[in-house]
């Protein structure tokens, strides 16, 4: 805790962290309504499955042009413009009310995720230009446990407020909170002076690709960090709460209440393991990662047993997260952060679309969850390996 402590020092990290809570909390709070009314518009798994999609898109699509944003622009101006972004798209969520207007629904989700990512992409570009080495590390990890932590707070708050008040009061009350972000943004104590760019946009997007192309091993610390997007369980946890949980629990809460779980052993994680993960024993915790994630394939048919295992899956999941994010950042150079994470960040939605396409088409199929499950619980095993054989080479 005393590394947190010193991490919090830091002005910028201290404030940036609690915009982080504000915003995050109030972005799992909304998504349990999203989710919970596709259900109630009796959405198919595919259509779920697009719907989580689209989360994830911007970080795919427009990568090159997030990074260009987040090296030109600077740091505070950009901030304030994403969040305002994400507050006025919340706002629309409120107008979706029929099935009809899932669509619509699917474009909003599209642009607030935009906002989101670059938002992200921005924060993270700027930690490693004002701290550096361990205080680095644990700025990484509190950001995980921020995201734990509202993740289960907002998901277990939000299937509550959802389930009694409906969709709409979930809406406001996370532009509320954007809004509360936005007040605490504007006091940044950030001095910071952008470098001077005389490189076009276009020289910059063909140059992002070039350090890319001359530094291998950042392509696979990306490919590494990618693996995470297996854990994209939103598309799962939702078919689970539809099609076997619904006769014990209202869809919603079945929701909210999965997701709190494995949240909660998210946040705890790093707390327990975190100062023990290193380049020489990564590949174990991703083992463990695996074993957890097929334990709980196999106890999803009992409702409280599938919880208890949850627990296990979300254990090792934030520091695996945090610590392949920050061998990626110490191995690239200041210059080129925001275009490099950017791309990372491409990758790891990409790993995460594919992962939620995976199940929706697997389950419409005729493939159990059970066994999409246990597939995904696999492929971390074979991150192991393939983090094994990387380290040979490269470190």
């Amino acid at each position: 805790m005393k590394r947190y402590a010193q991490a919090l020092k830091h002005p910028v990290v201290a404030r940036l962290s609690l915009v982080q809570l504000i915003s995050y909390f109030g972005t799992w709070f909304s998504q349990v309504a999203i989710y919970s009314m596709l259900v109630a518009f009796n959405a198919d798994a595919l259509t779920i499955a697009m719907t989580a999609a689209m989360t994830m898109l911007p970080s795919i699509l427009l990568a090159p042009l997030i990074g260009i944003v987040v090296d030109r622009v600077p740091f505070k101006r950009l901030i304030v413009i994403l969040l305002v972004t994400e507050l006025l798209m919340t706002i629309g969520f409120t107008y979706i009310d029929t099935a009809s207007m899932i669509p619509l629904l699917m474009f909003l989700i599209f642009i607030r995720s935009t906002a989101a990512s670059m938002l992200f992409s921005a924060e993270m570009t700027l930690f490693p230009k004002i701290i550096e080495g361990e205080i680095l590390k644990s700025t990484n990890e509190i950001h995980s446990i921020i995201w734990s932590f509202t993740y289960a707070a907002g998901m277990a708050v939000g299937g509550i407020v959802t389930y009694r008040f409906r969709y709409d009061t979930a809406f406001y009350m996370d532009a509320l909170l954007y809004s509360i972000a936005l007040m605490v943004i504007i006091g940044l104590p950030l001095q910071l002076t952008p470098p001077k760019r005389t490189q076009s946009h276009w020289q910059m997007f063909i140059d992002g690709f070039l350090y890319l192309k001359h530094h291998p091993k950042i392509l696979h610390l990306i490919l590494l960090h990618a693996s995470l997007g297996l854990t994209s369980f939103d598309t799962l946890v939702t078919l689970l709460a539809d099609h076997q949980y619904k006769t014990l629990i209202a869809v919603p809460l079945a929701i909210g209440w999965i997701n709190a779980i494995r949240a909660v052993a998210l946040m705890i994680g790093p707390l327990m393991i975190g100062k023990l993960v290193s380049r020489h024993n990564l590949h174990y915790f991703f083992i463990a990662q695996g074993i957890a994630v097929v334990f709980w394939s196999m106890t999803q048919s009992n409702f409280y047993l599938a919880l208890l295992a949850l627990f296990g899956v979300g254990f090792f999941t934030t520091t695996l997260w945090s610590y392949t994010y920050l061998l990626l950042q110490e191995e690239t150079e200041q210059a080129y952060l925001g275009r490099i994470i950017s791309y990372n960040d491409m990758f790891f939605m990409l790993s995460n679309i594919a992962t939620a396409l995976f199940i929706g088409y697997a389950f419409k199929g005729g493939l159990s969850l059970q066994a999409i499950t246990f597939t995904l619980g696999m492929g971390f095993f074979a991150t192991a390996l393939y983090y094994l054989w990387f380290k040979q080479r490269t470190l």
